[in-house]
């Protein structure tokens, strides 16, 4: 169940990738971006531009099969990638996105990678897929991120419900087996009086991995802000002390590293 609405997931798309072209202006497309090893402000716009018109074509063309995302994983700059062809690029591809969401509206029926086969979920995901890279983009400009508490909470709602998909925890070479006898995750998100925002558990200890909203006690407790609890989940960096990992740590980091799999499905 999503915490935003339809309208306000289209607003995001906009508002965000706005915001982010802002915190990288006059910043040299050359400069790395921290928080994603071996790229460069460059690659992280074309990344992004590369996703919402990912999006944009899925909605636009009603697709009900697989489209190909090379355009997503594209991302080495090239010949003619001056600042104003990057910038520009991802501008039209955002509110091109928000247009052809406009146009299909939250209930129509198009391919996705996740379970929810519908032109909301995209409009929900790329809200959030900006959002995040947005923290990206400031931690490459060195300024300030933010981010409202009601975006943050329906990006952990959505996130934790997606990684507990029995895609995210198939048999995969090399990798520890995440489902066992006691793997409990726990997330509080609260607010600057410490009050909870958000509970959500994250059940290992059965067949298959179950979420639910719960304050339960678990082996590992992860507690923060809406906005930092997100970053620490996407494994972005949060200021030293901004995020709590009471219990069982090395349970977290490895969630946290498999939980985006079932984008790959």
């Amino acid at each position: 169940m999503s915490v935003l609405t339809f309208d306000r997931h289209r607003a995001e798309i906009t508002g965000q990738a706005g915001r982010l072209l802002s915190h990288v202006e006059g910043v040299p497309l050359t400069a790395p971006v921290p928080s994603c090893p071996g790229w460069t402000v460059a690659h992280l716009l074309r990344h992004v531009t590369g996703a919402l018109t990912w999006a944009g074509t899925v909605v636009a063309g009603r697709a009900a099969e697989p489209v190909p995302h090379d355009i997503v994983d594209d991302v080495e700059p090239r010949p003619g990638d001056d600042r104003s062809t990057l910038t520009t690029g991802l501008a039209r591809a955002a509110e091109r996105l928000s247009g052809a969401l406009a146009e299909a509206g939250p209930d129509t029926a198009v391919w996705s990678p996740g379970p929810l086969a519908t032109t909301g979920f995209w409009a929900r995901r790329m809200a959030h897929e900006t959002a995040v890279h947005r923290a990206d983009a400031a931690l490459a400009a060195g300024v300030r991120y933010t981010l409202d508490d009601a975006v943050a909470l329906d990006a952990l709602d959505e996130w934790t419900a997606f990684a507990a998909l029995p895609e995210a925890y198939g048999p995969r070479p090399g990798a520890p087996d995440l489902l066992g006898p006691g793997r409990t995750l726990r997330f509080e998100a609260v607010g600057t009086a410490a009050d909870p925002l958000g509970e959500w558990l994250i059940d290992l200890t059965g067949t298959a991995p179950v979420r639910r909203r719960a304050a339960e006690r678990a082996a590992v407790t992860v507690r923060g802000t809406p906005g930092d609890l997100l970053l620490a989940v996407y494994r972005r960096p949060v200021p030293e002390g901004a995020v709590e990992v009471l219990g069982d740590a090395a349970l977290f980091d490895l969630w946290r590293t498999r939980a985006g799999f079932w984008l790959e499905e």
